[in-house]
């Protein structure tokens, strides 16, 4: 392990409150320290590289974007251990442990803890724990206003991304670097992996379809790490008015595109697991459609289901009720049928045919699309009609590949990992 590394791990150590000063507590550390394995350098992440960006907070009044994600590891952990939430503290507690003037925290879609149901309105309050202002980004404001950041002087990004277009984090950094832009207020990002991050792929959305849910044009599957998407909005000059904020990307170490990653928190209510965060991409798009993409189960995006749905094909039956993640989900309470992908194997590609083949087995193909909707999801009114003329995946793929091609030299520009 590098000298710089060693530094960031020992002012982890001295910033981060013991639970216990207990024989068990110093028994399981040593045990941690034993088992780490020389082969393969841990994965260090942007927050924990504490010693990187403090220097930037002297002094300074501080505001973090930030959720139930915004965590920074207690400890380094053998490759062996198994990820829990008792590893890690989360960023605002650690700033204000090391006296960091944390000055307001601003809440993204799901709110601060991260726990609101999709949609949900999110609204201003203070936090429980350290009395900290929280301002909302979901709702009616999107962005951060001049009269919000007036007593900012540098602003924290820090939010566990899934590396689609339609998951409205990356929008909501694009908002907040704009914002920035226009206040002269510097802005840090803390990279995280991204969970998709191995392949692109999708159509690129088109301006005519810019929305909250697809603000760039990029494809569905982006590619990048938030740190990159950052370097991009700046560099591709997407933020309005060819604006392009002061960016700090603190980096990972030991990361590359390839790096098998699941985040130890739900980066969402409906995202509970590394296998919905992996069907994400494909499942997503039935939000634009009459059928059910799991919410209102405990198998959120590993499940799909519709009344609609012809049952001598689809054989697999489950009921939609109100839950954590959903208030009230799509055909509450209504035997749907359908198909379960709990058990599928890791895709690195948008699947088309799940969709393709409810379209064709639906008894009312009039209602499937929620054309508003599945328009945005998709950025083109062309992926809807490319389905409802009957064309295979590989025939509708086929027409995204000069985009994605053209995406992909623009993505290497931005690259920090291999």
């Amino acid at each position: 392990m590098s000298l710089n590394n060693w530094k960031n791990f020992i002012l982890l150590l001295l910033l981060i409150p013991a639970v216990s000063c207990g024989n068990q507590d110093a028994e399981k550390k040593d045990v941690v320290t034993q088992n780490l394995e020389p082969v393969r350098d841990p994965l260090i992440l942007g927050a924990n590289r504490i010693g990187d960006y403090l220097p930037l907070l002297k002094n300074k009044r501080v505001g973090i974007v930030g959720n139930n994600t915004t965590v920074v590891k207690k400890f380094l952990m053998a490759n062996s251990e198994k990820e829990n939430e008792e590893n890690y503290t989360h960023l605002v507690d650690s700033l204000v442990s090391l006296d960091v003037n944390v000055v307001k925290v601003f809440a993204p879609e799901h709110g601060f803890r991260g726990i609101e149901p999709a949609g949900a309105k999110i609204i201003d309050g203070i936090d429980s724990k350290t009395g900290i202002p929280l301002l909302s980004l979901y709702g009616s404001n999107t962005k951060p206003s001049n009269e919000q950041l007036e007593d900012v002087d540098v602003l924290i990004f820090d939010i566990q991304d899934v590396g689609t277009r339609f998951y409205t984090y990356i929008s909501t950094l694009h908002l907040v670097m704009e914002a920035a832009a226009e206040n002269d207020i510097p802005v840090i990002v803390l990279d995280r992996p991204n969970p998709n991050g191995s392949y692109i792929d999708g159509p690129i959305l088109e301006a005519a379809h810019q929305s909250f849910v697809g603000m760039d044009p990029i494809p569905v599957v982006h590619g990048l790490t938030i740190g990159e998407y950052a370097k991009m909005l700046n560099g591709e000059k997407f933020l309005a008015n060819d604006l392009q904020a002061d960016l700090t990307v603190v980096e990972m170490e030991n990361y590359d595109h390839d790096l098998e990653y699941a985040p130890p928190f739900k980066p969402s209510p409906n995202l509970p697991n590394a296998t919905a965060i992996n069907l994400y991409p494909s499942l997503c798009f039935f939000e634009g459609t009459n059928v059910n993409a799991g919410r209102g189960t405990s198998n959120q995006f590993q499940v799909f289901g519709s009344p609609d749905l012809d049952p001598d094909v689809y054989d697999y039956t489950y009921v939609p009720r109100p839950n954590q993640g959903a208030n009230d989900p799509k055909h509450n309470g209504i035997t749907v049928y359908g198909k379960n992908l709990t058990d599928h194997p890791k895709i690195k590609e948008i699947n088309l045919d799940w969709m393709i083949n409810a379209y064709n087995n639906t008894s009312n193909k009039e209602d499937f699309f929620r054309e508003g909707f599945f328009t945005k999801l998709a950025g083109t009114k062309k992926l809807q009609e490319q389905i409802e003329a009957g064309m295979t995946s590989k025939e509708i793929k086929a027409t995204w590949q000069q985009g994605l091609e053209n995406y992909a030299q623009t993505r290497e520009k931005y690259l920090i990992y291999e």
